[in-house]
């Protein structure tokens, strides 16, 4: 297992943040002078953490990796989701969730809806249950991207985190397919198209039951980091494990199929 950083929140979330970093390499070990950085977060809904990301912990990374010399640092999201005339806005989840409030910051970043941009089409040659997928254009253009998961359960995949959070860049139109069976095993084969270069992921709070939106909240008060989506999953499902009424009892975390195959496909 790669090392992961776990250290304890405090009030002040930037200093925590900077704190798991820094036992993992710091982030001048993962952002250089003058590169562009993607981050990703979690906003699926504009629901409070940790349902999404919380606006501190965005804001603070957003903040730490300028400071690190980002030229430029960009907030990419798609929260777009359409079914049975029922949608979900990505500049609307964005704007309920206060993620526009960056731009009022000393060194704003900028905020990218990946609907509104150039879409590309990569194919999974070990894809079993997802032969191919379309992805913002983007992904390939910028120098580093750093995930930002919640740590929660889900109601259909069990769980979701690093791994997970890649379905927010799947282009919104092939979502409805994903979800129609063998969610978590293409979720896993997804991931074999692109590698972050770092994740630190906001286990503040939990949700332990439920999830992605809503769920039984607990807090666990920490915050993780590692180069690892496997590796961090892994210790956010045992976390999730800590508490009692949880809906991942006795399930070993190696077990559950999102990480299963992401293992077998040696997914990092």
């Amino acid at each position: 297992m790669m090392h992961i950083a776990k250290v304890k929140a405090e009030k002040d979330i930037k200093p925590s943040i900077q704190k798991a970093v820094d036992e993992i390499g710091g982030f001048d070990n993962f952002v250089k002078k003058g590169e562009t950085v993607l981050i990703k977060p979690n906003y699926n809904t504009a629901d409070e953490s940790p349902a999404s990301t919380a606006p501190d912990f965005l804001a603070a990374t957003v903040e730490l990796v300028f400071a690190a010399g980002a030229k430029r640092v960009i907030v990419g999201e798609s929260s777009t989701f359409t079914i049975s005339n029922h949608s979900i806005s990505t500049e609307k989840t964005l704007c309920k969730a206060c993620v526009y409030d960056l731009q009022k910051s000393k060194t704003p970043p900028d905020i990218y809806i990946f609907d509104d941009h150039q879409w590309v089409t990569k194919q999974i040659p070990e894809g079993k249950y997802l032969k191919k997928v379309s992805v913002p254009k983007i992904m390939d253009e910028v120098d580093k991207i750093i995930l930002l998961p919640c740590c929660k359960t889900h109601f259909i995949a069990d769980f979701t985190g690093a791994l997970k959070i890649i379905i927010g860049f799947m282009k919104p139109t092939e979502r409805i397919s994903l979800h129609l069976g063998k969610v978590s095993e293409k979720v896993a084969e997804m991931n074999t198209i692109y590698t972050p270069d770092l994740i630190i992921m906001d286990a503040r709070k939990c949700f332990i039951t439920g999830g992605p939106s809503k769920g039984t909240i607990r807090e666990p008060g920490l915050v993780l980091a590692s180069t690892s989506r496997v590796d961090i999953d892994i210790e956010e499902v045992r976390i999730i494990q800590s508490f009692k009424g949880n809906s991942l009892a006795g399930k070993i975390p190696e077990d559950i199929s999102q990480i299963k195959r992401a293992k077998e496909l040696k997914v990092l």
